[in-house]
């Protein structure tokens, strides 16, 4: 399962996941440097950043940010 840090609160941190869904995940259960806007892999109890589709997503804001301000 994929999910996107989209803010923390307290000791979670509040993802949503691919349908939507908001779920939340202890700060202490993430892999370190996990921030806002991070995509993670959920398998099992495993918890990994997706790097590559955290930059792309990134790049995708910023491109659609850029074309709203020209």
């Amino acid at each position: 399962m994929r999910v996107i840090i989209d803010r923390f609160e307290g000791p979670y941190a509040v993802c949503e996941d691919e349908n939507r869904k908001m779920i939340n995940i202890e700060k202490t259960k993430l892999p370190k440097g996990a921030k806002e806007g991070s995509v993670l892999i959920i398998q099992g109890n495993n918890i990994e950043i997706d790097y590559n589709e955290t930059e792309n997503r990134k790049k995708r804001i910023k491109k659609l940010m850029d074309s709203l301000w020209e």
